[in-house]
Protein backbone atom coordinates (compact mmCIF):
# COMPACT_ATOMS: atom_id res chain seq x y z
CA UNK A 1 0.00 0.00 0.00
CA UNK A 2 1.36 3.22 -0.79
CA UNK A 3 2.41 6.22 2.12
CA UNK A 4 -1.03 7.82 1.71
CA UNK A 5 -3.89 5.85 0.81
CA UNK A 6 -5.91 6.43 -1.99
CA UNK A 7 -9.71 6.49 -1.65
CA UNK A 8 -12.30 6.66 -3.80
CA UNK A 9 -15.48 8.56 -2.64
CA UNK A 10 -18.98 7.97 -3.67
CA UNK A 11 -20.78 11.04 -3.89
CA UNK A 12 -24.12 12.45 -5.58
CA UNK A 13 -23.48 16.15 -5.69
CA UNK A 14 -26.49 17.05 -7.77
CA UNK A 15 -28.61 15.07 -5.65
CA UNK A 16 -31.74 17.57 -4.44
CA UNK A 17 -32.31 16.10 -0.82
CA UNK A 18 -34.79 17.52 1.19
CA UNK A 19 -33.23 20.29 3.58
CA UNK A 20 -29.94 19.02 3.26
CA UNK A 21 -27.28 20.32 0.81
CA UNK A 22 -25.02 16.60 -0.14
CA UNK A 23 -22.49 18.69 -2.19
CA UNK A 24 -21.43 20.93 1.03
CA UNK A 25 -21.19 18.13 3.20
CA UNK A 26 -18.82 15.84 0.73
CA UNK A 27 -16.54 19.10 -0.24
CA UNK A 28 -16.24 19.86 3.05
CA UNK A 29 -15.40 16.19 4.35
CA UNK A 30 -13.52 14.79 1.50
CA UNK A 31 -11.02 18.02 1.66
CA UNK A 32 -10.35 17.27 5.30
CA UNK A 33 -9.72 13.58 4.80
CA UNK A 34 -6.72 15.27 1.93
CA UNK A 35 -4.83 15.80 4.96
CA UNK A 36 -3.86 11.89 5.86
CA UNK A 37 -5.56 10.15 2.14
CA UNK A 38 -5.65 10.76 -1.23
CA UNK A 39 -9.01 11.36 -2.36
CA UNK A 40 -11.10 11.27 -6.03
CA UNK A 41 -14.69 11.96 -5.94
CA UNK A 42 -16.61 9.85 -8.05
CA UNK A 43 -20.76 9.78 -8.71
CA UNK A 44 -22.02 6.29 -7.48
CA UNK A 45 -23.04 5.02 -11.50
CA UNK A 46 -18.61 5.30 -11.61
CA UNK A 47 -17.76 3.44 -9.18
CA UNK A 48 -17.75 -0.10 -10.34
CA UNK A 49 -15.37 1.52 -13.10
CA UNK A 50 -13.03 3.50 -11.10
CA UNK A 51 -12.23 1.20 -7.96
CA UNK A 52 -9.85 -0.80 -9.02
CA UNK A 53 -7.19 2.22 -8.87
CA UNK A 54 -7.93 2.76 -4.84
CA UNK A 55 -7.43 1.12 -1.88
CA UNK A 56 -10.29 1.71 -0.27
CA UNK A 57 -13.99 2.72 -1.39
CA UNK A 58 -15.88 5.20 0.50
CA UNK A 59 -19.45 5.38 0.05
CA UNK A 60 -20.87 8.40 1.39
CA UNK A 61 -24.26 10.44 0.25
CA UNK A 62 -24.65 8.41 -2.78
CA UNK A 63 -28.49 9.04 -2.86
CA UNK A 64 -31.22 6.47 -2.29
CA UNK A 65 -30.04 3.11 -3.99
CA UNK A 66 -33.37 2.08 -5.43
CA UNK A 67 -32.79 5.09 -8.51
CA UNK A 68 -29.93 2.77 -9.60
CA UNK A 69 -30.34 -0.40 -8.16
CA UNK A 70 -28.61 -2.78 -10.93
CA UNK A 71 -25.66 -0.63 -10.82
CA UNK A 72 -25.65 -1.40 -7.26
CA UNK A 73 -25.82 -4.80 -7.32
CA UNK A 74 -22.73 -4.93 -10.06
CA UNK A 75 -21.06 -2.56 -7.70
CA UNK A 76 -21.52 -5.02 -4.68
CA UNK A 77 -20.84 -7.83 -6.97
CA UNK A 78 -17.73 -6.50 -8.02
CA UNK A 79 -16.17 -5.33 -4.81
CA UNK A 80 -16.60 -8.90 -3.25
CA UNK A 81 -15.00 -10.76 -6.46
CA UNK A 82 -11.90 -8.10 -5.68
CA UNK A 83 -11.41 -8.38 -2.37
CA UNK A 84 -12.07 -4.36 -1.98
CA UNK A 85 -12.23 -2.79 0.74
CA UNK A 86 -15.52 -0.71 1.26
CA UNK A 87 -16.24 1.71 3.65
CA UNK A 88 -19.41 0.98 5.16
CA UNK A 89 -18.75 -2.66 5.16
CA UNK A 90 -21.55 -4.00 2.81
CA UNK A 91 -22.07 -6.75 5.56
CA UNK A 92 -24.94 -3.71 7.11
CA UNK A 93 -27.68 -6.15 8.22
CA UNK A 94 -29.78 -2.48 8.33
CA UNK A 95 -30.98 0.38 5.86
CA UNK A 96 -28.02 -1.03 3.54
CA UNK A 97 -29.81 -4.35 3.22
CA UNK A 98 -33.52 -2.82 3.06
CA UNK A 99 -36.49 -2.41 5.70
CA UNK A 100 -36.33 -6.38 6.73
CA UNK A 101 -34.62 -5.21 9.84
CA UNK A 102 -38.08 -3.31 11.09
CA UNK A 103 -39.48 -6.55 11.16
CA UNK A 104 -36.53 -8.20 12.76
CA UNK A 105 -36.08 -5.82 15.58
CA UNK A 106 -39.93 -5.93 15.90
CA UNK A 107 -40.04 -9.31 16.21
CA UNK A 108 -37.12 -9.60 18.58
CA UNK A 109 -39.06 -6.95 20.90
CA UNK A 110 -37.00 -4.49 20.38
CA UNK A 111 -37.80 -0.40 21.29
CA UNK A 112 -38.68 0.44 17.83
CA UNK A 113 -41.77 1.40 15.96
CA UNK A 114 -43.97 -1.58 15.34
CA UNK A 115 -43.53 -2.75 11.81
CA UNK A 116 -45.42 -6.00 10.11
CA UNK A 117 -45.70 -6.89 6.38
CA UNK A 118 -48.66 -8.97 6.47
CA UNK A 119 -52.51 -8.87 6.64
CA UNK A 120 -52.54 -11.09 9.09
CA UNK A 121 -50.07 -9.51 11.56
CA UNK A 122 -52.28 -6.01 11.80
CA UNK A 123 -53.57 -6.98 15.28
CA UNK A 124 -49.79 -6.58 16.85
CA UNK A 125 -49.38 -2.82 15.71
CA UNK A 126 -51.42 -0.99 18.19
CA UNK A 127 -55.09 1.10 17.01
CA UNK A 128 -54.85 4.12 15.49
CA UNK A 129 -56.29 6.76 13.43
CA UNK A 130 -53.46 6.27 10.60
CA UNK A 131 -50.75 4.11 9.73
CA UNK A 132 -47.82 4.48 7.55
CA UNK A 133 -47.44 2.44 4.15
CA UNK A 134 -43.46 2.14 3.29
CA UNK A 135 -41.79 0.29 0.52
CA UNK A 136 -39.52 -2.14 1.84
CA UNK A 137 -36.86 -1.24 -0.63
CA UNK A 138 -37.48 2.71 0.24
CA UNK A 139 -35.79 5.30 1.01
CA UNK A 140 -35.47 9.32 1.93
CA UNK A 141 -39.09 8.84 2.56
CA UNK A 142 -39.87 7.84 -1.55
CA UNK A 143 -43.16 6.04 -1.60
CA UNK A 144 -44.21 6.90 1.99
CA UNK A 145 -47.71 7.19 2.45
CA UNK A 146 -50.28 7.47 5.29
CA UNK A 147 -53.63 5.34 5.10
CA UNK A 148 -56.91 5.20 7.94
CA UNK A 149 -57.21 1.30 8.93
CA UNK A 150 -59.94 0.74 6.32
CA UNK A 151 -57.61 1.82 3.25
CA UNK A 152 -55.43 -0.80 4.56
CA UNK A 153 -57.76 -3.67 3.39
CA UNK A 154 -57.03 -2.67 -0.35
CA UNK A 155 -53.39 -2.55 0.53
CA UNK A 156 -51.03 -4.41 -2.05
CA UNK A 157 -49.12 -6.29 0.41
CA UNK A 158 -45.52 -8.05 -0.49
CA UNK A 159 -43.28 -4.65 -0.71
CA UNK A 160 -44.26 -2.81 1.79
CA UNK A 161 -43.84 -2.61 5.27
CA UNK A 162 -46.90 -0.90 7.68
CA UNK A 163 -46.44 0.76 11.20
CA UNK A 164 -49.06 3.18 13.57
CA UNK A 165 -48.36 6.59 12.55
CA UNK A 166 -46.79 7.76 16.48
CA UNK A 167 -47.17 10.70 18.37
CA UNK A 168 -43.50 12.19 19.04
CA UNK A 169 -42.52 15.57 20.82
CA UNK A 170 -39.38 15.40 18.16
CA UNK A 171 -36.89 13.07 16.50
CA UNK A 172 -33.51 12.81 18.14
CA UNK A 173 -30.13 11.36 15.53
CA UNK A 174 -27.50 9.96 17.14
CA UNK A 175 -24.02 9.40 15.18
CA UNK A 176 -21.35 6.90 15.49
CA UNK A 177 -17.81 5.91 13.95
CA UNK A 178 -17.58 2.38 14.46
CA UNK A 179 -18.65 2.06 17.91
CA UNK A 180 -17.69 5.22 19.58
CA UNK A 181 -21.05 7.62 19.93
CA UNK A 182 -19.95 11.16 18.28
CA UNK A 183 -22.63 13.23 18.70
CA UNK A 184 -26.46 13.85 18.48
CA UNK A 185 -28.73 16.40 16.77
CA UNK A 186 -32.83 16.71 17.23
CA UNK A 187 -35.20 18.28 15.37
CA UNK A 188 -37.75 20.14 17.60
CA UNK A 189 -40.15 20.65 15.16
CA UNK A 190 -41.76 17.31 14.21
CA UNK A 191 -42.80 19.06 10.77
CA UNK A 192 -39.58 20.36 10.02
CA UNK A 193 -37.42 17.24 10.30
CA UNK A 194 -34.07 18.34 8.77
CA UNK A 195 -33.84 21.67 10.57
CA UNK A 196 -31.94 20.21 13.50
CA UNK A 197 -30.26 21.34 16.88
CA UNK A 198 -27.19 20.18 19.18
CA UNK A 199 -28.83 17.73 21.19
CA UNK A 200 -27.16 16.47 24.87
CA UNK A 201 -28.61 12.83 25.18
CA UNK A 202 -28.76 11.27 28.34
CA UNK A 203 -26.85 7.58 29.69
CA UNK A 204 -30.17 6.29 29.22
CA UNK A 205 -30.27 7.71 25.48
CA UNK A 206 -26.78 6.72 24.73
CA UNK A 207 -27.29 3.06 25.61
CA UNK A 208 -30.41 3.21 23.97
CA UNK A 209 -28.77 3.75 20.64
CA UNK A 210 -25.81 1.57 21.29
CA UNK A 211 -27.81 -1.56 21.44
CA UNK A 212 -28.61 -0.78 17.53
CA UNK A 213 -24.71 -0.35 16.95
CA UNK A 214 -24.30 -3.54 18.49
CA UNK A 215 -26.99 -4.98 16.78
CA UNK A 216 -25.48 -4.19 13.48
CA UNK A 217 -21.89 -5.57 14.55
CA UNK A 218 -20.01 -3.86 11.27
CA UNK A 219 -16.72 -3.74 11.68
CA UNK A 220 -15.96 -0.31 10.60
CA UNK A 221 -17.63 2.38 9.71
CA UNK A 222 -20.67 5.77 10.30
CA UNK A 223 -23.94 5.20 11.26
CA UNK A 224 -26.51 7.11 12.02
CA UNK A 225 -29.56 6.01 14.48
CA UNK A 226 -32.91 8.08 14.33
CA UNK A 227 -35.58 7.83 16.51
CA UNK A 228 -38.78 9.38 17.92
CA UNK A 229 -39.34 10.57 21.60
CA UNK A 230 -43.07 9.32 22.33
CA UNK A 231 -45.46 11.35 24.31
CA UNK A 232 -45.10 9.42 26.84
CA UNK A 233 -41.51 9.80 26.81
CA UNK A 234 -40.08 6.66 25.38
CA UNK A 235 -37.65 6.06 22.85
CA UNK A 236 -37.95 4.32 19.60
CA UNK A 237 -36.04 3.05 16.77
CA UNK A 238 -37.09 5.06 13.43
CA UNK A 239 -34.58 3.73 11.40
CA UNK A 240 -30.40 2.86 11.36
CA UNK A 241 -29.03 4.34 8.63
CA UNK A 242 -25.83 2.57 7.70
CA UNK A 243 -24.93 2.62 4.06
CA UNK A 244 -24.78 6.99 3.30
CA UNK A 245 -26.27 8.55 6.29
CA UNK A 246 -25.98 12.31 6.02
CA UNK A 247 -24.20 13.60 9.24
CA UNK A 248 -25.03 17.25 9.30
CA UNK A 249 -21.89 18.30 9.59
CA UNK A 250 -22.21 21.96 9.42
CA UNK A 251 -24.90 22.08 12.34
CA UNK A 252 -22.09 20.67 15.23
CA UNK A 253 -19.29 23.07 17.05
CA UNK A 254 -16.07 23.15 15.43
CA UNK A 255 -14.13 21.10 18.14
CA UNK A 256 -17.20 18.32 17.51
CA UNK A 257 -16.71 18.55 13.76
CA UNK A 258 -13.00 18.21 14.51
CA UNK A 259 -13.21 15.32 16.36
CA UNK A 260 -15.52 13.57 14.08
CA UNK A 261 -12.64 14.05 10.76
CA UNK A 262 -10.47 12.32 13.13
CA UNK A 263 -12.64 9.35 14.07
CA UNK A 264 -12.87 8.65 10.62
CA UNK A 265 -9.69 9.18 9.55
CA UNK A 266 -8.45 6.80 12.13
CA UNK A 267 -11.21 4.34 11.52
CA UNK A 268 -10.58 3.96 7.59
CA UNK A 269 -6.85 3.60 8.69
CA UNK A 270 -7.80 0.26 10.68
CA UNK A 271 -10.27 -0.42 7.71
CA UNK A 272 -7.14 -0.61 5.27
CA UNK A 273 -5.21 -2.44 7.45
CA UNK A 274 -7.07 -5.18 8.06
CA UNK A 275 -8.05 -8.20 5.33
CA UNK A 276 -10.67 -6.79 3.19
CA UNK A 277 -14.27 -8.89 4.32
CA UNK A 278 -17.55 -8.25 2.36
Amino acid sequence: MPARPRLLYVTDLAYPARGRRYCDEDITLSSRLRAEFDVALCHPLDAAALMDAFDAVVVRNSGPVLHYRAEYDAFRARAAARGTRVYNPLTGRADMAGKQYLLDLTAAGHPVIPTVDRPEDLGRLPETDRYAVKPKAGADSIGLDFVSRPRLQGLAWGDVLVQPRIDFHYEVSFYFVDDAFQYALYAPDPGRRWVLEPYEPTEADLAFARCFIDWNTLDHGIQRVDACRTVDGELLLVELEDLNPYLSLDLVPGPTRDAFVAAMTASLNRCLEAAPRL
